[in-house]
């Protein structure tokens, strides 16, 4: 008997089900694949749980997403996205905020400013905010899970 082979979206969709019913949570689930990502999105109402402190669990749940794709070298290399109701786009939202606040804050009172802990992830997507925005420069201190982003004025 032939093993059936089954698609990144397919295992991915699987994936969510899976979490989505140990939860308990009544939620849709979205697949959108192109060549560069593969986002799987929960729909519903009160997927806190799924969301977690601080994203958390949304955040462990695509990094298991991810070891299980990627896990065969000969699969497709594309980036893998778990979201819920917008949940990513939100926090990067906030994530610029509190970085232009504190790049504000660095400038005007020339100083560094620290900001809260963040993932890696988050981290580096404020370098990259911070470094088009200009005026100020960042830098990542401290350990996991506290690690997290200063913004100094430039040449400081």
């Amino acid at each position: 008997m032939a093993v059936e082979e089954r698609t990144q979206e397919e295992i991915l969709r699987d994936l969510l089900e899976h979490v989505r019913d140990g939860l308990g949570l009544e939620a849709t689930i979205e697949i959108e694949s192109n060549e560069e990502a593969l986002i799987g999105t929960l729909h519903g109402e009160e997927l806190g749980i799924f969301i977690g402190r601080h994203g958390q669990t949304i955040d462990a749940v695509q990094h298991l997403a991810q070891r299980i794709l990627l896990a065969n070298p000969e699969t497709e290399r594309r980036r893998i996205v778990v979201d819920a109701e917008g949940y990513r786009a939100r926090r990067r939202e906030a994530l610029e905020k509190q970085a232009d606040q504190a790049a504000i804050e660095a400038e005007k009172f020339g100083r560094p400013v620290a900001l809260d802990a963040m993932t890696a992830s988050e981290r580096k997507h404020v370098h990259e905010y911070l470094r088009e925005r200009g005026g100020v420069d960042t830098h990542s201190e401290g350990d996991e899970p506290e690690r997290h982003l200063v913004v100094s004025p430039m040449g400081r």
